[in-house]
């Protein structure tokens, strides 16, 4: 149950507890280290964000180091870190929390869209589809008994992607999952689609529905098919999909940047992800570490923007 009051989110009913969330030292996808944390994860969704209000925090066990509050707008930082007075606040990541509009239709949709983004999906749409006989090849997926052959077909394409190999966020094939995933679909929950370039699955995008939002849950696309971009030209046939079937109301990009989520959004809220931790010697140091490594990762990437050296640290990558 969720009461509102006051400007803040309530939650009522038994408090999440704490558990294992490293804090990474990472430099793009890939990661250095981590110190480990319990943590009280306090996810705010697209309704939260939206409407601006702060979460109420849950009472914090004796294991607990604190909280992490995922997408806070960023407007109301200095009001969470009253509410978390007398805790360390450090802000662990920057980033706008994207979404589209699904009740506009398809077409005012496309009108929202920048000129650039609809050429460029426009022209990749034509190529893609001249290579799998001149019609895009899409196929959905929304009844229970339709799941298990996109479970199949997606989970080839997310043991070849880099959120899988490097972020460990590719589409789960245990057990638990497949059982929610069959329990949404048979509630009407579920959206799913595959890519086909040539004949062979080249993307996939799977989509809870949780009261007419729809979120961007897993998503990925075969590398070999990468410089096509077919993630994009799948997004945006799905998102002619949705605005098509009505009763929708947004589309959550989640949490963090991205050009594809820039592109194919109609608006978006800036928001943090914000650590608020026990006052302790070790998470003081901890804070300490992170804040320096943080500070240091940023001066880098300004020395690289500034003397043009891309395309040098890529080839340290590969090496």
């Amino acid at each position: 149950m969720v009461e509102r009051d006051r400007g803040t989110r309530r939650v009522t009913g038994v408090a999440p507890g704490a558990v294992p969330l490293p804090l990474r030292f990472q430099i793009g996808a890939r990661t250095l280290g981590s110190i480990p944390r319990r943590l009280v994860r306090v996810p705010l969704d697209l309704a939260d964000v939206l409407d601006g209000r702060l979460p109420m925090l849950p009472p914090l066990d004796a294991s607990a180091d604190g909280y992490l509050i995922t997408s806070l707008p960023e407007d109301r930082l200095d009001a969470m870190r009253f509410v978390g007075s007398g805790k360390i606040a450090f802000v662990r990541q920057r980033y706008v929390r994207y979404h589209a509009d699904l009740s506009i239709g398809h077409d005012a949709y496309l009108a929202k869209l920048s000129g650039n983004t609809r050429g460029g999906l426009k022209r990749k749409t034509k190529k893609i589809a001249g290579l799998s006989g001149g019609e895009l090849c899409v196929r959905r997926f929304r009844a229970t008994e339709d799941m298990g052959e996109f479970h199949v077909i997606a989970r080839g394409i997310s043991a070849t992607t880099y959120q899988e190999k490097l972020l460990g966020s590719g589409l789960p094939d245990d057990a638990g999952f497949v059982r929610r995933m069959y329990e949404m679909a048979a509630a009407d929950r579920i959206r799913a689609w595959l890519l086909y370039i040539g004949g062979k699955p080249a993307a996939y995008l799977y989509c809870p529905i949780h009261d007419g939002t729809v979120i961007y849950q897993f998503v990925g696309h075969d590398p070999v098919f990468a410089d096509l971009s077919p993630g994009s030209v799948l997004h945006l046939a799905a998102m002619r999909d949705l605005h098509d079937e009505g009763g929708l109301t947004r589309f959550d990009f989640t949490e963090g940047e991205g050009q594809h989520k820039r592109q194919l959004s109609t608006g978006g809220v800036a928001c943090v992800d914000l650590l608020l931790l026990r006052p302790s010697i070790a998470n003081r140091a901890t804070m300490l570490a992170i804040g320096s490594f943080d500070r240091g990762t940023a001066f880098a990437k300004r020395v690289v923007r500034k003397h043009d050296l891309g395309g040098l640290v890529r080839k340290i990558r590969r090496a």
